[in-house]
């Protein structure tokens, strides 16, 4: 997400929370949102909960930010739709790999994206030593357990985060074209609208339980209304390097949030993995580059 220009501290609870609280705030959000999601996937399955989770986060953010088409070029609306794009297979992708591998892997391996957007054209001698710890992170994280991890949902995790990636490069534009959160209200439309086939069809009449409809109207808030509202403040105040430090904490807390949700328990190999994965992130963040972003 790119940091928006310099404000004042907003007035109300957020202007007086501490900036730090706000992106731990964030990060718990979204995890324990993907966690409570993962619970839909017998109802609706992971599309038609993707396209619940874009639903409801759509509303919310219409209804904040409550942006207009009149008066944008065709290259402002060309540019929200294709971040809309990317937004669909990011979050099709990422729900379709938790489905098959355990939250706290398949966080760490998406990790690769702003990894790779962080050390992108370094030249440092240094970030090659954060670009070998991700890769024996990851090779623990692939290779860990008693069992071999599920080869599709793997795929799908690091396709997740290759399209995280474009979403870190394609977000600092939209900032600078768009004002506050009005290029994600209609990106979020158009992603809906994208997922919205595929999403009916595998969920089918499971989308409209109101059991299903509650809990993806939790998803929403907490995947998407809270943490972006939390990371719009934070980053007024913060600089961007230690906004990525912290952001780096998110692989440790998807893995709380599967043991405490999804009752999925981790062994020691998997859990250094992790340890490496959030390590190599830290030192990629504090190399200064402007590469943290929420799913």
């Amino acid at each position: 997400m790119a940091a928006p220009p310099e404000k004042a501290r907003s007035d109300g609870l957020l202007g007086r929370t501490p900036s730090t609280a706000l992106v731990l705030g964030g990060i718990a959000s979204v995890q324990f949102g993907a966690a409570l999601a993962a619970t839909l996937f017998d109802r609706a399955g992971p599309a038609g909960t993707a396209l619940l989770r874009l639903v409801f986060g759509s509303l919310v953010l219409l209804a904040v930010w409550r942006p207009r088409l009149t008066g944008r070029t065709r290259a402002e609306l060309e540019l929200a739709a294709v971040f809309g794009l990317v937004l669909a297979g990011m979050n099709l992708s990422f729900y379709g790999a938790i489905d098959r591998i355990p939250l706290g892997i398949a966080v760490a391996l998406e990790f690769v994206g702003p990894l790779t957007v962080a050390l992108a054209g370094s030249r440092r001698r240094l970030d090659l030593v954060w670009v070998a710890l991700a890769a024996v992170g990851i090779v623990a994280l692939t290779r860990g357990g008693g069992h071999g991890l599920d080869a599709l949902g793997v795929a799908l995790a690091l396709l997740a985060g290759a399209l995280w990636g474009t979403y870190i490069v394609l977000n600092a534009r939209l900032g600078q074209a768009f004002e506050g959160g009005t290029g994600l209200a209609l990106a979020m439309c158009v992603g809906t609208v994208a997922v919205a086939p595929l999403g009916i069809v595998e969920g089918a009449g499971g989308l409209v339980s109101g059991e299903a409809l509650a809990l993806g109207a939790a998803v929403g808030v907490l995947s998407s209304a809270i943490p972006y509202s939390f990371e719009v403040e934070a980053l007024r105040r913060i600089r961007p390097a230690v906004f990525g430090v912290l952001m780096s904490l998110e692989p440790a807390v998807a893995a709380l949030a599967g043991l405490i949700v999804l009752g999925q328990r981790l062994g020691g190999r998997v859990l250094i993995g992790i340890a490496l994965v959030i390590v190599a992130s830290v030192g990629a963040a504090r190399s200064g580059r402007e590469a943290a972003v929420t799913l």
